[in-house]
């Protein structure tokens, strides 16, 4: 992957560079690891699985952009859940995000 003195990844109310035109919305899909029991009042397995999922999520949109032939994303919306399996007991976070790719305008 590419490194870049500027963010790849531009979160809602951040605006990628203005020198950046549109080439395509997408939606991306994650989840963290799973861990035993269920969250409860969003306690510490909650924030580590929140924490992993964002992680993963940033650098699965920074694999899409270089896939895609774009400089940056703007992610616009954005849907986690807590989810939980019954039959074996654990819970995890699952996360679909929608973005717009960029591409820098070339001279």
């Amino acid at each position: 992957m590419k490194k870049r003195s500027t963010p790849l990844v531009y979160w809602h109310r951040e605006l990628p560079p203005s020198d950046a035109d549109p080439i395509g919305s997408h939606t991306i899909e994650a989840a963290s690891d799973r861990v035993p029991g269920t969250f409860v009042r969003r306690d510490v397995a909650w924030d580590r699985c929140y924490r992993q999922l964002m992680e993963r999520i940033d650098g699965r949109i920074e694999q899409e952009i270089d896939r895609l032939g774009g400089d940056y994303a703007h992610v616009l919306g954005e849907t986690i859940e807590p989810r939980h399996d019954d039959s074996t007991g654990e819970a995890w976070m699952y996360g679909r995000f929608d973005y717009e790719l960029y591409r820098a305008r070339r001279a």
